[in-house]
């Protein structure tokens, strides 16, 4: 077991090294001075959101873009709350927005890529702008979005994203997502800067409504409930077409953490289910070492409180492993101006192993709950 862990331990700090440095290689960029010359149909599915609603239209009302120039589509998926008076309300009260409520036309085993499906098929604008109901963009978001594809002139965008601020005592759960999702940003970011990206968050991801049909959308991945950024991401760089991510403070969306433990252990699984199914080579490289490097750690751990594992060799694996994770994490808190969320860091680099390891184990063999529905494996 020691050669293996050393091993899998030099091939886990060699990837995370690689992805930091990716993450120097992306400029952050600003586009508040781009002409504005961009079409959007922002599209947004919903499902018993009327808890976060009213933040998101009211950051959506805010918009500083010409009106003329992007429209809000809303999908509403069976929502059995009052998600949908609210946005009809909103929609009489604002007549000066492009704003149009549909319902969802259920399709497939994905109730938001055929959302989204729907949205596409009225889309009227060039580019297709997604995010989430508990999710608040700022003001700036289309003017970014502008700026770049404008630079770039990418058919494909991805956008950063951080869980929602204004928690003045953020519980240890709550500090534990937030590093959890530092790490997956950072991943995305160096995986853009080495130019093999694998991963992006379809709470900011734009792309043109041309490129999306080339492709035929979500053709051949509409069984997988998950994945309606990252198969569409794979599919766009299959076709050769033009990638960017947009490192901006100006175009950060901001989501909501899971309301407990078990819900994040849901959406995680949700996460981790299409997993299997990307065709990323590198991301399922990167996807394997990271599960083998916390599943050995986690067995590593007890197999030293039994006695049978060296303590050196698991503190060796733990330092380097610590040490590399906070390089990573540390670069995507800053960019966020979240630092502060790091004081439990120590705690949450104990627990990440069990948790991590439990997730793809779980994503194999069992199916997940959510919003209110259950998904078989």
């Amino acid at each position: 077991m020691i050669p293996a862990a050393i091993v899998i331990t030099l091939l886990y700090v060699l990837a995370m090294l690689f992805l930091l440095y990716g993450t120097y290689q992306l400029p952050v960029f600003s586009g508040k001075n781009a002409v504005p010359k961009t079409t959007f149909s922002i599209v947004i599915p919903m499902r018993n959101e009327a808890e976060n609603l009213p933040t998101l239209l009211d950051s959506l009302l805010k918009l500083n873009y010409p009106t003329e120039k992007y429209e809000i589509l809303l999908i509403n998926d069976a929502s059995e709350d009052a998600s949908e008076a609210i946005c009809e309300d909103f929609r009489r009260k604002h007549p000066e927005l492009k704003l149009q409520l549909l319902q969802n036309i259920r399709k497939s085993g994905s109730p938001k890529k055929d959302a989204i499906k729907t949205a596409i098929k009225v889309a009227k604008m060039d580019y297709i702008l997604t995010t989430d109901a508990d999710c608040i963009v700022p003001e700036g978001w289309l003017h970014e979005f502008n700026g770049l594809i404008t630079e770039k002139e990418a058919d494909a965008v991805a956008g950063p994203v951080m869980l929602k601020s204004g928690v003045s005592k953020m519980g240890f759960w709550r500090r534990f997502q937030e590093m959890d999702f530092f790490s997956l940003q950072a991943a995305t970011l160096g995986g853009f800067g080495v130019r093999i990206p694998f991963m992006c968050n379809g709470a900011n991801f734009c792309y043109s409504k041309k490129a999306f049909l080339n492709v035929d959308g979500f053709e051949g991945n509409s069984a997988i409930a998950s994945g309606d950024d990252v198969f569409l991401l794979e599919k766009f760089q299959k076709m050769g077409l033009k990638i960017a991510f947009l490192r901006s403070p100006g175009a950060v969306v901001a989501t909501s953490p899971a309301s407990g433990v078990g819900q994040m252990l849901s959406q995680r699984i949700r996460w981790a289910g299409k997993t299997s199914a990307t065709k990323n080579s590198f991301g399922k490289a990167v996807g394997l070492i990271v599960f083998l490097m916390n599943f050995l750690l986690s067995a590593a751990f007890i197999a030293m409180i039994s006695g049978s594992f060296s303590h050196t060799v698991f503190l060796g694996m733990f330092l380097f492993k610590f040490n590399v994770d906070f390089l990573l994490i540390h670069r995507a808190a800053s960019f966020f101006g979240r630092e502060s969320s790091l004081k439990s860091y120590f705690w949450s680099s104990m627990i990440y192993p069990f948790f991590s390891s439990s997730v793809v184990i779980l994503s194999i063999f069992s199916g997940y709950e959510w919003k209110g529905r259950r998904f078989k494996k």
